[in-house]
C-alpha cells in the first residue's frame, strides 16, 4: 500500500478491477447475494434496491471503485457513510423463507451477511477475470482475497470474521453453495428477471447487454440457476464458454488502453 491509496497498481485488487470486462461480475453477484432470503431482506427488500436493482449495482461499483483506485481519505469517507446506513437497517422477516422462520431478524451490519456479501463479489471478480482475461495462480488468487480482506475491514468485518487464506475462502464458498443457507422466492426471483431480462438501456445497446446477460446466466453457479428456476443446457454452456475463450484470446489482450481499463485505473 502506499500513503494515499490502499492498493497500489501492482495489488491484484488493481489489476483486476481495471478491467472493464471484468464489470460483468457485478450483476452474477448480485444475483448470488440475493439468494440468501436474510441477506435479500436487508440488502435488497429494506432499502428499495428492488425498484432498481442497476443503481444498487452502480453503487456497489462506484464504491468498488473509490477504494481500489481513489485514496485512502476518499475511500474511508464513503465507506463510513456505508456504515452508518448499514447501522439503521434493522428488520425481521416477515414470512418464512427457506429454512428460516418467520420473524428472524437482520440488519445490514450482521458480520454474517456482509461476508456472504463479500465473498459474492470475490468470487464473481476472480470468475470472471480467469474466464475472460487470463488465468491465475494460486497465490494471485490469494492476493485477491488479502486485499479484500482490507475491504472487509473497510465495511466492518474484524480479521476473525473473515477466511484467512484462498482455501479457507473456497471451502466457505463451497459450504454456502451446498448447505442449506441459500434459497430463492418470489421476489428475489422477480429481481432476478429484472437484472437479466429487462436491463435500463438504450435500444441500439440491447444485442450486447443481451449477451452480457445471457452470460451472467451462464457464470452462475449451477446450483443458483436453479433456484432462480433459468433454464440452461450443455449447448448454452459452450456458447458462454467459446464466446468467452474468444475474447479471452482474440479481443481483450489487443484492445487500446483506453478500451481495455476503466478511466479510474488510468488516471490512477
Amino acid at each position: 500500500m502506499t500513503n494515499d491509496s490502499y492498493f497500489t497498481d501492482e495489488s491484484m485488487m488493481r489489476r483486476i478491477h481495471r478491467e472493464r470486462i471484468v464489470g460483468l461480475f457485478g450483476p452474477r453477484a448480485l444475483l448470488m447475494q440475493a439468494t440468501h432470503p436474510v441477506a435479500f431482506a436487508g440488502f435488497f427488500a429494506h432499502t428499495g434496491a428492488l425498484e432498481d436493482p442497476y443503481e444498487r449495482l452502480n453503487r456497489t461499483a462506484r464504491m468498488m471503485d473509490t477504494i481500489a483506485f481513489g485514496s485512502k481519505a476518499t475511500a474511508d469517507s464513503g465507506t463510513k457513510m456505508v456504515r452508518t446506513i448499514h447501522r439503521k437497517v434493522r428488520g425481521q422477516l416477515l414470512e418464512p423463507t427457506g429454512r428460516y422462520p418467520a420473524g428472524t431478524p437482520y440488519a445490514a451490519d450482521d458480520p454474517v451477511l456482509l461476508l456472504w456479501v463479500l465473498a459474492t463479489l470475490v468470487d464473481s471478480a476472480l470468475l470472471v477475470y480467469q474466464r475472460y482475461v487470463g488465468s491465475l495462480t494460486r497465490d494471485q488468487r490469494n492476493s485477491f482475497w488479502m486485499d479484500y480482506r482490507v475491504v472487509g475491514r473497510l465495511f466492518g468485518l474484524k480479521a476473525s470474521q473473515m477466511p484467512r487464506e484462498i482455501e479457507e475462502f473456497d471451502a466457505y464458498m463451497e459450504a454456502m453453495l451446498t448447505g442449506d443457507d441459500l434459497y430463492v422466492d418470489g421476489a428475489a426471483r422477480k429481481l432476478a428477471v429484472g437484472v437479466v431480462m429487462k436491463p435500463p438501456v438504450d435500444l441500439y445497446l440491447r444485442p450486447l447487454l443481451e449477451y452480457a446477460n445471457f452470460a451472467t446466466v451462464g457464470l452462475l453457479p449451477a446450483r443458483i440457476r436453479e433456484l432462480y428456476g433459468f433454464s440452461w443446457d450443455p449447448a448454452r454452456g459452450l456458447s458462454v464458454r467459446g464466446g468467452a475463450e474468444y475474447l479471452k484470446r482474440a479481443v481483450v489482450p489487443f484492445l487500446p488502453g483506453r478500451l481495455r481499463y476503466v478511466p479510474s485505473a488510468r488516471a490512477a
